[in-house]
């Protein structure tokens, strides 16, 4: 079973920041030329027509990018409180409040989907749970797009941005989460690595784009 006092720590810490960083991460994607050129990819291989979900979507500026280039989406989230921020900032994407391990959304809803830096917030034990979850709610051949820093460390902040917060960033290896992945009904397509930006944290990211079969 999930560790619900683990999923409290990461939803009120989020809670906590997330006006802050809404604001602060609004245009982030302006910045980041290699995401913005594999949420195309993810774009053009969607079903037309069909949902792309953003899931840990935090205020929703993924999920508003790709509302841009006129897919239609759905920010999941945890936290209320970045649930909140989206909706006042984003009114072309739709949101809902939930957990990646038991997702509000219908079998085969979603054409594709998209977790950028969401799965480093969960235990170990859990990431089969939520792949399996992201089978479920994607339609059949539907792609989903992940991100995570690599490495084997588990970074945690008790303050972010001046606020009290308690939450854990686990570092996760490549070939690990593709083992997963494939276990829980993916087949792996691409795995790509970068450095951090000049803006960002300096860590090494991972990106795997894995289609349900």
């Amino acid at each position: 079973m999930a560790d619900h006092a683990h999923h409290d720590s990461v939803r009120r810490s989020y809670d906590t920041v997330a006006e802050e960083y809404a604001s602060r991460l609004h245009d982030e994607l302006a910045g980041k030329p290699l995401d913005r050129a594999l949420l195309t990819c993810l774009l053009e291989q969607t079903e037309p027509g069909a949902a792309i979900a953003d899931l840990g979507c935090g205020p929703g500026h993924v999920a508003a990018w790709l509302a841009e280039k006129g897919a239609r989406t759905v920010g999941i989230d945890l936290s209320a409180g970045m649930i909140e921020a989206g909706r006042r900032r984003f009114g072309q994407v739709e949101f809902r409040e939930g957990d990646l391990l038991g997702l509000p959304a219908g079998n085969g809803e979603f054409g594709s989907a998209v977790a950028f830096y969401t799965i480093i917030h969960l235990n170990p034990g859990d990431l089969r749970r939520a792949f399996e979850e992201a089978w479920r709610v994607l339609r059949p051949a539907g792609l989903l797009l992940l991100s995570f820093h690599i490495g084997e460390e588990i970074r945690h902040l008790d303050e972010w941005w001046g606020h009290d917060v308690d939450v854990d960033f686990r570092f996760l290896e490549p070939a690990h989460i593709a083992g997963l992945l494939e276990a829980a009904g993916f087949t792996v397509e691409m795995r790509m690595e970068r450095t951090h930006y000049a803006h960002e944290v300096e860590t090494r990211r991972a990106y795997l784009l894995a289609r349900r079969t």
